[in-house]
C-alpha cells in the first residue's frame, strides 16, 4: 500500500510516500520519497530525494499566492521528474495529513469528509498558521488526485485523555463549557515516541511512566503514563508551555493586560510578539536557532547564555512538574530538532534532576544519534534519544484505519 503523507505548515510543507504492507511495521521504514519545500518571505527551497539516493535541490522567488502551485508540482515529482519513484498517480492508496489542531470532536484519526474538514475549520482560529495550510493541503489533493481517499491524522488527538484537572484552566468554569480548555500538541510524535522507548527498552509500554520532550522550534512535553497522555505544557493554543524558538510560552497574563491598559499593544501585535519576537530570538537578539545560539555563548555573549539558561531552566521545571503528575518516572525521552541534536540541552537539562535518578552518560550523550539510550549504568531513569517519526506514524495509522 503506497500512503502520501502532507504536512502543512505555514512556512513549510513536507510531504513523502511510504510503502507499507496491509500490516503495518511496528517499527519505521524509511520512506520512498520525500520531499520539502521551506519559504522565507518570496524565497523558495525545493529539496527532494527518494530511496535509490536520486536528489533534487533548487531554489527560486515565489509571490505568497503561487506557494500553493509550487506544492503542486513538488507531488508531481513523485510520478515524474529525475526523483520520480512511481509510474502514474493512480498508484497512490491513502494520502494522510497532519492536522495540528482537532478540536474537542476530532480525536482520532478520520476520514477526510465535508464534515470534517468544516470542523477542522472551525477551529482554525486557534491555530490559524497551522490547520489553515493543512486544509488547503486536503482541497490540492481533491484536485490533483480526485477520488483518492484522504485520511486526516490530529496532533491534539493523543492528549484526548489528559484527566480534567489537567484540561480545564482555573477560569470561570463557562470557559470549559464554551470549549477554552487545554488541548496539548505535537501528539503524534510524542505518542509515537512512548511506543518507541518501551520497544527499545524491550518493556511493556503499561508498566512505563514517561516524559517526553518535543524540542525543536516548537517545544512540548508530555507524561506518558502507560500508553495514555496525562498532562502536557501546550494548552488550547501552541503558544502555552515551554520556551520555543520565536514563542514565548507561560508567562504572566497580567502582562498582557498592562501593556494594553498603557496602549502600547492591541490584540494584533500582541499576537505577532508572542508567536514570532520571543523565546529564543526575542532574549537572544540574534536567532531562534539553537545552534546559533550555541555558537553566540561560545564567544561569549551575554544575552545568548540568558536565552540558554531560561530554556533549560524552563525545561527542567516542566520536566519535573510531568513526573510529578505520574508519581514517578522511569524513562526520559529527547526528541526532534534541538532533543536530537544539542546534546548540551540534554546534558544541562538533566544536571539538576538527579534528584530523581536521572544521571547521563557524557561520552553517550556527545556521540549520540537517534535512536540511543544515553543514560548512565546506574541511573534508575533511563534517558532516550528518539529521532521524531511523524510521517511514517501518519502513514501507520492511515493503515490501521483503512
Amino acid at each position: 500500500m503506497k500512503i502520501l503523507v502532507l504536512n502543512s505548515g505555514s512556512s513549510s510543507q513536507k510531504t513523502a510516500l511510504f510503502e507499507l504492507g496491509r500490516e503495518a511495521s511496528a517499527d519505521p521504514v524509511p520512506p520512498l520519497w520525500e520531499g520539502k519545500l521551506d519559504w522565507d518571505g518570496n524565497h523558495e527551497t525545493l529539496t527532494l530525494r527518494n530511496s535509490k539516493g536520486q536528489k533534487l535541490h533548487t531554489n527560486s522567488e515565489v509571490q505568497a499566492e503561487d506557494r500553493r502551485l509550487s506544492v503542486e508540482k513538488m507531488i508531481q515529482n513523485i510520478w515524474s521528474g529525475p526523483t520520480a519513484v512511481l509510474s502514474a498517480p493512480t498508484q497512490l492508496s491513502v494520502v494522510g495529513h497532519r492536522i495540528v489542531h482537532g478540536g474537542p470532536k476530532l480525536t482520532e484519526p478520520a476520514a477526510v469528509t465535508k464534515e470534517v474538514k468544516q470542523a477542522i475549520s472551525e477551529v482554525s482560529s486557534i491555530a490559524p498558521l497551522h490547520n489553515k495550510p493543512g486544509l488547503q493541503g486536503i482541497e490540492l489533493i481533491e484536485k490533483l488526485l480526485p477520488g483518492t481517499q484522504q485520511i486526516a491524522v490530529f496532533d491534539t488527538g493523543f492528549h484526548h485523555t489528559l484527566p480534567l484537572e489537567t484540561q480545564v484552566y482555573p477560569g470561570p468554569y463557562e470557559w470549559y463549557e464554551r470549549g477554552i480548555r487545554r488541548f496539548g500538541f505535537h501528539g503524534i510524535n510524542h505518542e509515537y515516541c512512548g511506543r518507541r522507548a518501551a520497544r527499545m527498552l524491550d518493556r511493556d509500554i503499561s508498566s512505563l511512566k514517561t516524559v517526553s520532550c518535543h524540542l525543536g522550534n516548537g517545544c512540548s512535553l508530555a507524561a506518558i503514563d502507560g500508553a495514555r497522555s496525562v498532562d502536557t505544557t501546550m494548552g488550547f493554543t501552541p503558544l502555552e508551555g515551554l520556551m520555543m524558538g520565536t514563542r514565548s510560552g507561560s508567562i504572566d497574563p497580567g502582562i498582557l493586560i498592562h501593556m494594553m491598559r498603557a496602549n502600547s499593544a492591541d490584540a494584533a501585535g500582541l499576537d505577532s510578539t508572542l508567536n514570532h519576537e520571543s523565546g529564543l530570538l526575542g532574549i537572544s537578539g540574534i536567532s531562534s536557532d539553537m545552534r546559533d545560539i550555541l555558537d553566540a555563548v561560545g564567544r561569549g555573549n551575554e544575552r545568548a547564555k540568558l536565552a540558554f539558561d531560561i530554556f533549560i531552566h524552563r525545561l527542567q521545571a516542566g520536566i519535573a512538574a510531568m513526573a510529578a503528575s505520574m508519581g514517578g518516572l522511569d524513562v526520559l525521552v529527547f526528541t526532534a530538532g534541538i532533543g536530537e541534536n544539542s546534546s548540551e540541552v540534554r546534558r544541562a537539562s538533566c544536571v539538576n534532576l538527579s534528584f530523581v535518578a536521572i544521571q547521563v552518560d557524557d561520552v553517550q550523550n556527545s556521540a549520540a544519534e537517534p535512536d540511543l539510550d544515553i543514560s548512565s549504568p546506574d541511573s534508575h531513569v533511563r534517558v532516550l534519544v528518539i529521532r521524531a517519526q511523524e510521517d511514517w506514524s501518519i502513514a501507520e495509522k492511515c493503515v490501521h484505519l483503512i
